[in-house]
């Protein structure tokens, strides 16, 4: 789970100010932790996205901020970026102590084919896309398997009580919540048949109404 490693200075410049430094390419940041003063920090912009892209929100990184002796075990707790350009505006990471169990969203991935698929007109639903669970740090996955090869008819579903996970993990979310499900595809024809029918009942009206006699 470790090998991502990441350099950070300490920040001096802070507020609204720091869009200078995102011009200069250095992705302003924060970290937390449990009995730990926050601290401001600045990170390369090209590096943090590399680190972002393979370490996502769960996998361990290895923060070495400049001055310090020891580098920090952390993870990245949040990721602000501009809602058009998608250019990073602020990162948060959270130091984590080995010892200490943490509690995380890990992401769901589907691997594997569903037999039941092979059919036509049926639909994959993927209702639940993340797992709350707690662990030590060390012991965290950076994302979670869910195996679609059971699913042989249609209307199974896979929930979270069938996914298996170390014993070291504790889940948190409802094990009997939907994780997927192979369901029959629904043709939306009520609608149309509702205004075929109201069309033919305003037609009819229209014929039955008597004539008005000319003044």
């Amino acid at each position: 789970m470790e090998g991502l490693t990441l350099e950070a200075n300490k920040r001096e410049i802070l507020g609204k100010k720091t869009r200078f430094l995102r011009r200069q390419g250095i992705t302003p940041a924060h970290l937390f932790g449990h009995g730990l003063e926050s601290l401001s920090l600045q990170c390369d912009t090209p590096k943090l996205q590399r680190t972002i892209a393979q370490a996502g929100m769960t996998r361990l990184i290895s923060l070495d901020i400049e001055g310090d002796k020891q580098p920090r075990i952390v993870f990245i707790r949040e990721i602000q970026r501009e809602p058009c350009s998608g250019e990073l505006v602020h990162v948060d990471f959270y130091q984590v102590r080995r010892t200490e169990k943490i509690k995380v969203d890990v992401p769901i991935i589907l691997v594997g084919e569903a037999p039941a698929m092979k059919e036509k007109g049926r639909t994959l639903t993927h209702s639940l896309t993340s797992l709350s669970v707690e662990c030590l740090p060390d012991k965290l996955p950076p994302h979670i398997e869910v195996d679609l090869s059971p699913l042989e008819e249609v209307e199974q579903a896979i929930f979270v009580r069938d996914i298996a996970l170390s014993p070291d993990v504790t889940v948190f979310t409802d094990l009997d919540q939907m994780v997927v499900k192979v369901s029959e595809a629904r043709v939306e024809v009520e609608e149309v048949v509702e205004e075929v029918v109201a069309e033919e009942a305003v037609a009819e009206e229209a014929e039955e109404k008597p004539e008005e006699p000319a003044e």
